[in-house]
This record gives structure tokens, sequence and C-alpha cells, in this order.
């Protein structure tokens, strides 16, 4: 978010040419602040700001940008600049950036990288957008285990420079196979002349780099690391996913779940900058299948046509009843699926999340089937066109019960059966549960009347 105060500024110092007050403004403050106001200049006046400072202060400020926005400025940039920065940008930050672009926009950028940059940004772009491999670095401090701690930190001392993070050293072999690691700290409190080999940590978690990002960062979150390794199928060391990437992934993926919860296919960009297309496609989707869906309450209630001529009164609670449904089904569906999304809960415990979603709903429809009673026993005579006022306040009450009970297990159990065929559970969302509860609300609560004689 930029500052009211600075970028009236900013925008000064462009008016004036004032060079060094620009280059006083990339410098002094945090990158990331400095990002932000800069975010909101157009490409033109983005580029004239930091050229106004040194390549790498450029780079730093340029990572904090917003996707989006890179690609726009991207864009608009001399392709001799782009590469002197691309060259410069982390490897996981430079993969993500031209991940995000056109195919043909990186085709015509890649020959213009080095060799060596190429081949490794083809790499990380070859790996699945929501793998292990598409967040990680290669980055990393390596050393072989056969060194004193004093040659170590001389070695230290020289990949320092180049790498994104040296708090934990990683000791491989001659073919690069993780044989273990060390802190900075337990290296600089070593004894000089001992041995690698004999204070490392042999013990390594690691990752696959096929493994799905969303269980990195929930590894990473349970052991509490800065970074972990993430290895190959013959545990060779090909990269690290460092903390600042795991929040990244965190974020997205709660965006995402947010997302489908809310029946919306997931997007990056930002809301405000995203295409009204782009927007309306993603929403339009799913709107649409759920308003079909929706269309059997029409037909159910068709069903029940005569019993509502019959008794008007029913249809003043059918709004009430199944709104009971859906209320308890997103409640436990948000439950289940945050709970699994975390570790919590498992597909193989599905039996538990039942016992205990029949216990839950029990008690949950038998505290709003109380309100309901209320209500329905003090509906006024003249809407109760000659119904008894007891036994449309039992139907009320039993309804609202029985449909919260079937809201609470289909909200809990759909998640579990979703993520078990390899679906997103967070699709098992609020307007799901809702439109499947609503239609089969309706079917309870008339069946309940008809039970009592309400109906015939």
């Amino acid at each position: 978010m930029s500052d009211p105060l600075l970028l009236p500024e900013l925008r000064g110092m462009l008016l004036e040419n004032d060079a060094a007050g620009l280059k006083e403004f990339c410098e002094v403050l945090h990158p990331a602040t400095a990002a932000d106001n800069l975010a909101e200049l157009s490409p033109t006046d983005f580029w004239k700001v930091l050229s106004c400072t040194n390549l790498n202060r450029q780079v730093e400020i340029f990572e904090y940008v917003g996707a989006g926005r890179q690609r726009q400025f991207v864009a608009d940039v001399d392709r001799q600049h782009l590469t002197a920065l691309l060259e410069e940008m982390a490897p996981d930050d430079r993969a993500d950036l031209l991940e995000s672009l056109d195919p043909d926009q990186l085709e015509a950028l890649l020959p213009l990288i080095a060799q060596a940059e190429r081949s490794e940004i083809r790499k990380l772009l070859s790996y699945p957008d929501d793998s292990a491999g598409s967040v990680m670095t290669t980055e990393y401090a390596s050393l072989p285990e056969d060194i004193t701690v004093r040659e170590a930190i001389n070695q230290l001392r020289l990949q320092a420079p180049n790498r994104e993070t040296i708090y934990y050293v990683y000791v491989l072999d001659e073919g690069r196979r993780l044989r273990g690691f060390i802190t900075l700290r337990k290296l600089i409190l070593a004894r000089p002349e001992t041995l690698l080999s004999q204070i490392i940590e042999r013990d390594v978690i690691s990752v696959r780099v096929d493994d799905d990002r969303e269980l990195v960062a929930n590894k990473m979150a349970r052991y509490d690391f800065i970074a972990i390794p993430v290895v190959d199928e013959q545990n060779r060391l090909v990269g690290i996913i460092t903390h600042d990437d795991v929040l990244d992934v965190l974020q997205k993926e709660a965006t995402e779940d947010v997302h489908r919860m809310g029946a919306v296919d997931p997007f990056d960009e930002n809301y405000l900058e995203a295409s009204f297309i782009l927007i309306w496609r993603k929403r339009a989707a799913w709107l649409s299948c759920l308003f079909v869906a929706e269309l059997l309450t029409y037909t159910a209630l068709g069903r029940y046509e005569h019993a509502i001529k019959a008794v008007v009164v029913l249809s003043l609670f059918v709004p009430l009843c199944i709104s009971t449904g859906g209320n308890s089904g997103s409640q436990a569906a948000t439950l289940i699926t945050r709970a699994m999304t975390l570790g919590q809960v498992k597909v193989s415990d599905w039996w538990r999340v039942v016992r205990h979603e029949l216990a839950m709903g029990l008690a949950l429809g038998l505290t709003l089937g109380c309100i309901g009673f209320l209500r329905g026993y003090f509906t006024s005579p003249e809407k109760l066109d000659g119904a008894d006022r007891m036994t449309l306040a039992i139907v009320i009450a039993q309804s609202t019960a029985t449909i919260c009970l079937w809201g609470t297990l289909v909200g809990a159990v759909l998640p579990i059966l979703f993520r078990r065929v390899g679906v997103d559970p967070a699709i098992a969302s609020s307007p799901f549960v809702a439109t499947f509860v609503d239609v089969t609300g309706i079917v309870i609560y008339f069946n309940v009347a008809y039970a009592h004689g309400l109906i015939t």
C-alpha cells in the first residue's frame, strides 16, 4: 500500500528531475516500502526512478512489486536492461516472473540470458506449479564434510554474497547427495581444527522436489525451519525453500481456499487490477452451476404445491428451515476443510468426524429446534388458517432439528469425500453445501409435516 505522504513527494521529485532525491528514495527506504509507492507510477516513471540507483537495489525493489504490476513494467523496458535485471534476480523469483509471461515473451527473452542462467530457468519452469520445485531456489550454501571448521568458514565467506541464506549450510558428497547440515551458529562456535564430519547433523528433514508445496509449508511450520532442503529421488540436493517463499505459498493456498469456498475459481491477479472479463469468467462459471442446481429447489417445491395451498402458513417457514441446513452445513464444511488443511484431520479419520458431528448436529439441532418451536407456537392466529398451533410448532421444531443435523453431516463428510477422490476439499464450499442442503431440506420439511398430519 502506497504512503499518502511519500507518493506525492515522489511525484514531485519526478517532475523536478531530482535524480539525487530519487536515488535517496530508492536506497534509504526499505525495498518493500519503495516498491509499494513505485507500483503506483506509470511504467515509464517506474523505470525512470529505478535507473537512479544501482542494479542490485533495482532487483531488491522489483522483487517486492506485485506479480500483475511486474508484468506491466516488464513490457515497457528495453531488453538489455531487462536481461541484466533477470540475471541478478533470485532464481525462484525470476522463475515466477517468467512463468507469468506469455510464451512468446518468454521465448524472446531466454536467448538474451546467459546459457547457465537459461538452463536453470528452464529447469525451474519445468516443475509443476504446486510442487516444491516450483518455489525453491538454487542459491544455497554447501560444503564437503572432509574439511575443518576453519576451511569451512573461509569457503562460506566466498559463497555468502551469492546465496539467499547461509544460516543453514548443507554438507554434500561428491555426487551432491545430502549427507547432513550445520547451522552457522554451530559452525562459528566450533573449534577451528574440528572436522566438519564430526559436528554436522545427519538426521536431515527434507522434502522431495515433487512434493506438494502446501505439504512443504506445513512441514516447515511444524519444525520452525528458516529453510528446508529439496532433494530428488537419489537424495541429491537440488535446492532449498526459504521461510519467505513459504509465507507466499501459505498466502496463495489460503487465498485459493477462500476463493473456492466462496464459489470463485482462484486467480492470482490483484482484484482491482484484474480484467473485468477475467473476474466475470471466474465467478460466472460456479454461479451458473449453482443456479442450475438451485433449480431443483423449484422442482421440490412444485412437488408440494398442493400442500402449500392447503396450509399456506407452511410456506412462511420454508426459508427459515432450509437456511438452517445451509448455515449448519457451511459451518461444518469450513471447520473440516480448515482442519484437513492443517493436517488435523485425515481421510482415515472419517468415522471419528462423523461421530463427532453427529453428536454436534444433534446438540445444535435441539438448540435451534427449541427456538423454532417457540416461533411456530406463537404464530399469529390469522396466519394459522385453521392449522393446529401445537402441531405446527412441533413440525417446525422437528424439521429445524433434522435439517440442522443433516446439514452438519453433509458439511462434514463432503470435504473428506472430495479429498478421497483427489479434489480440493475447499470446493465443498458454503454455496455448494447450501445448494445441496436447500433441496433436500425442502423434502425433509414437508415429509415431517406429512408425518404429523399437518398436511395430507
